[in-house]
C-alpha cells in the first residue's frame, strides 16, 4: 500500500474536494518545492478519480524524455495501470483508454489529436512543470487548445514564476505578475517547509571566489573579480566588445589550459572549483557511500573540458551527457542506479530529473535565472531514504547574481537548518549501514573493509606547508590562498561572433566551422533551389544553431 507524506495527504484531499465535491473548477495547483514529491502526489490523486470513477485516462505532459520515463514508472508503480509514451510522431491515440506521457515540445505537434482524445474520454491532464506553458509560446498555446476539453487538470511546479514575467496558460495573475490561483483550489509547500519537515536536504552555498588578471598588449593588466567590475581608462573603453569581455562570469565560463593548450589546468578556476567539489564529495560518501555530484557547465565545449578535469583530480571519468551525445536518456538512467561519482551536463538535468543520491553540484550554467537556479538546486535536496542525515551542497561563482538567488533560498530555512555541522564526526558502512569511527579500517560489525582516503592537499607557494584543499589561508603562516587567474586578452575577447546583427556563442561557431563545408557540399550537390537560395541567406556560423535547433 502506498505511504503518503503529510503534505501528500493534504494535497490528495484537497484536490479532490476541489475538483469532485465541490466542482469549482477544473484546475488545481500544486506549486512545491523542488524534491518535495510532487510526482507522487499527483499520482495518488490520479488514482482516486480513477477508483471514484471520474476519469476515463490520464495524460502526462513533462519537459524532457528523461523525466517523461520517471513518470511512466512511478505512475505505474502507484497506479498499477501502464502508461505508454508519445513522442509526437504521428501516434494513433484514439484506441484503448491507454494512459500516456509526452514532452511539451511532442503536444504542441499532437494538437488535434490530444484534443480529439479529450472530446471522447473524461481525461485528466497533468502538467509537469509548468512555467514551460507561456500563453505566447508555442508549447503554451498547443497545450491550451490541445486540452482545452480535459475533464480534470493538475498543475504542478516548484517555480512559478517564469523568468521572462510571461505567464502560463490556465492559471490567473494579479497586477505584480504573482499567480492568483483560489487558495483553495491549490497547495503550497515552500522548501523551508520541506527542508523543516524533512521531506528536502539543507542545503549550503559555496561561493567559489577568484581574480581574473587580464593581460593587456602593452604590458598592463586589468583586474576583475565577482564584485569588481573592470575600471577601463577612456583609450581602453573605445575598443568595441572590450568591456563586454570583461565580465567575470563570462571569464569564469572560459577553459584554462597549460602552455601546451591542451592540457587543462588544475589550479586554474574551474580546476580549483571542481577540486572542492570532489573534497565535500569525499566527505559526503562517509555518511551515504553511493552519494553523488552534479556539474552544470554553460555549453558542450565547457562539458567536456570540466569532465577532464575531474578525471585527473580523481582518476575517474564522470558520465557525461549532453545534446550531441546519442543516448544520453540512458546514461542518466544508469548513473542513477550506480554509485558512480560524477555526471557532467549543459542543461540535461537541471529540471524534473529525480536522482536521489546527488548531494553536490557544481554550478557553472549559461542560464543565469532564478528560475534555472532554483530547478538546479532542486536536483541536490532530495532525501533518500532511510536515515538520510545528509546536507545538499551547491558550489558556484562568487557574484552579486548568484550571491543574490542564494540569499534568498538560505532565508527560507529555519535558522537551525541554515547552520551546516561541518564534517562528519562517523562513518556509515556501505553494507551494513552500522556507524564506524572515521579512522576504521574495517566495519566493526560485519568486517567490511573501507577504502583508504585520498589525501587531498595544497601547498602554501610562501612556506611550503600543507593545507586543506578549502583553507581560504595558510594555517601555519596565515598566507592568503586568495586565487588569482591570468588569461590574455585575446583569450578574454573570443567569445563567438556577430554576424548580420545575430549575436552567435563560441561553442556554436566552433561546431559551425566543423560543419558547414560538409552542409555546403550537399545542399549544392541536391540542385534544390530553395535550399541553395537558404544557404546563400544564411551565415556559416550560423549552422551550428539550426544543428542544435534540430537536435
Amino acid at each position: 500500500m502506498l505511504k503518503l507524506r503529510n503534505w501528500q495527504k493534504e494535497t490528495l484531499h484537497k484536490a479532490f474536494q476541489w475538483l469532485v465535491e465541490e466542482r469549482k473548477d477544473k484546475h488545481f495547483l500544486i506549486n512545491a518545492a523542488p524534491g518535495a514529491g510532487k510526482t507522487i502526489a499527483a499520482c495518488a490523486i490520479a488514482q482516486k478519480l480513477i477508483e471514484s470513477d471520474e476519469i476515463d485516462r490520464v495524460v502526462v505532459i513533462a519537459p524532457r524524455t528523461e523525466v517523461v520515463n520517471q513518470w511512466a514508472d512511478d505512475f505505474q508503480r502507484i497506479t498499477k495501470r501502464f502508461m505508454g509514451k508519445v513522442t509526437g510522431k504521428d501516434e494513433d491515440l484514439s484506441g484503448a483508454c491507454m494512459d500516456f506521457c509526452a514532452t511539451w515540445s511532442a503536444v504542441k505537434n499532437m494538437v488535434d489529436a490530444m484534443q480529439a482524445v479529450c472530446r471522447a474520454q473524461r481525461v485528466l491532464i497533468i502538467c509537469d512543470e509548468h512555467h514551460h506553458a507561456a500563453v505566447k509560446a508555442a508549447w503554451g498555446s498547443g497545450a491550451g487548445s490541445a486540452f482545452e476539453y480535459a475533464k480534470f487538470a493538475l498543475i504542478l511546479t516548484g517555480t512559478p514564476i517564469r523568468s521572462d514575467g510571461e505567464e502560463s496558460v490556465w492559471l490567473a495573475y494579479d497586477d505584480n505578475g504573482a499567480i492568483s490561483h483560489p487558495e483553495e483550489g491549490s497547495y503550497t509547500l515552500t522548501y523551508g517547509e520541506a527542508v523543516d519537515l524533512e521531506y528536502c536536504r539543507p542545503v549550503t552555498f559555496h561561493r567559489h571566489e577568484g581574480l581574473f588578471n587580464v593581460d593587456l598588449e602593452d604590458g598592463d593588466s586589468i583586474t576583475v573579480s565577482g564584485d569588481k567590475s573592470a575600471n577601463l581608462s577612456p583609450s581602453l573603453n573605445r575598443i568595441p566588445g572590450l568591456q563586454a569581455a570583461l565580465n567575470f562570469y563570462r571569464l569564469a565560463c572560459m577553459p584554462q589550459y597549460e602552455k601546451d593548450g591542451l592540457t587543462p589546468m588544475l589550479d586554474g578556476y574551474q580546476g580549483t572549483m571542481l577540486q572542492s567539489a570532489s573534497e565535500k564529495l569525499d566527505d559526503l560518501r562517509l555518511r551515504m557511500p553511493n552519494a553523488g555530484g552534479l556539474v552544470i557547465a554553460p555549453n558542450i565545449q565547457m562539458a567536456e573540458y570540466m569532465a577532464s578535469v575531474l578525471e585527473m583530480i580523481e582518476g575517474e571519468s564522470p558520465q557525461i551527457v549532453h545534446s550531441e551525445l546519442p543516448n544520453s536518456d540512458n546514461k542518466i538512467r544508469a548513473f542513477r542506479n550506480s554509485d558512480k561519482r560524477w555526471l557532467v551536463s549543459v542543461a540535461m538535468v537541471s529540471e524534473g530529473v529525480d536522482i536521489k543520491r546527488l548531494r553536490v553540484l557544481a554550478y557553472l550554467p549559461y542560464s543565469t535565472t532564478e528560475l534555472s537556479f532554483r530547478q538546479a538546486v532542486g536536483r541536490v535536496v532530495r532525501s533518500c531514504p532511510p536515515n538520510d542525515d545528509t546536507r545538499a551542497y551547491v558550489l558556484m561563482p562568487s557574484f552579486e547574481t548568484f550571491d543574490a538567488y542564494a540569499i534568498r533560498v538560505e532565508k527560507e530555512m529555519s535558522p537551525a537548518k541554515r547552520k551546516d555541522p561541518g564534517k562528519p564526526k562517523t562513518k556509515t558502512c556501505p553494507v551494513c549501514r552500522e556507524e564506524c569511527s572515521l579512522s576504521a579500517s574495517h566495519c566493526h560489525s560485519c568486517d567490511h573493509e573501507f577504502a583508504a582516503p585520498t589525501p587531498r592537499f595544497k601547498q602554501c607557494t610562501a612556506c611550503e606547508s600543507l593545507n586543506p584543499l578549502s583553507a581560504k589561508e595558510c594555517q601555519f603562516c596565515g598566507h592568503s590562498f586568495e586565487m588569482a587567474f591570468t588569461v590574455s586578452l585575446d583569450e578574454a575577447m573570443r567569445d563567438g561572433a556577430i554576424i548580420r546583427g545575430m549575436s552567435v556563442n563560441e561553442h556554436d561557431v566552433e561546431l559551425s566551422e566543423k560543419i558547414a563545408p560538409e552542409i555546403r557540399r550537399r545542399v549544392l550537390s541536391s540542385n534544390d533551389e530553395a535550399l541553395v537560395k537558404i544557404l546563400r541567406t544564411l551565415p556559416d556560423e550560423s549552422w551550428g544553431i539550426l544543428k542544435t535547433i534540430m537536435a
